[in-house]
C-alpha cells in the first residue's frame, strides 16, 4: 500500500511582496478573529525574517514566536510595535449607513 506525504503548509511561503501581505492582512482582519489576526502578524514576520523582526522590535525571536503562535496571546503593546517594525499601518473606519 502506497502512503501519501503532505508537505507542511506555511501561509509565509506564499507571501512573496509587500502588497501580498497587505492584502492578506486585510482579509484576516475583516474577519474580526483575533487568533487568525495573530495567525496572519505571524505568517507575515516569518516572511519577511524573525530575526531582523526581533531586532526592530526588541522583542526576542523566541518570544515573537511564542506571542504569534496558534497559541499565543500577544498583549495590544505587543501587536503594535510589531505591526510598526512591519511597516502595517492599522486604520480605523466608520462605515457609512
Amino acid at each position: 500500500m502506497m502512503t501519501e506525504k503532505f508537505s507542511h503548509y506555511d501561509t509565509a511561503d506564499y507571501l512573496k511582496t509587500n502588497e501580498d501581505m497587505a492584502l492578506y492582512f486585510e482579509a484576516c482582519l475583516e474577519e474580526n478573529d483575533p487568533t487568525l489576526i495573530t495567525h496572519a502578524l505571524g505568517a507575515i514576520a516569518r516572511a519577511r525574517g524573525m530575526t531582523q523582526l526581533a531586532k526592530d522590535t526588541g522583542i526576542s525571536r523566541e518570544g515573537l514566536y511564542k506571542a504569534l503562535s496558534a497559541d499565543g496571546n500577544p498583549e495590544f503593546a505587543t501587536i503594535l510595535k510589531v505591526t510598526r517594525a512591519l511597516g502595517i499601518r492599522l486604520h480605523a473606519e466608520i462605515p457609512t449607513i
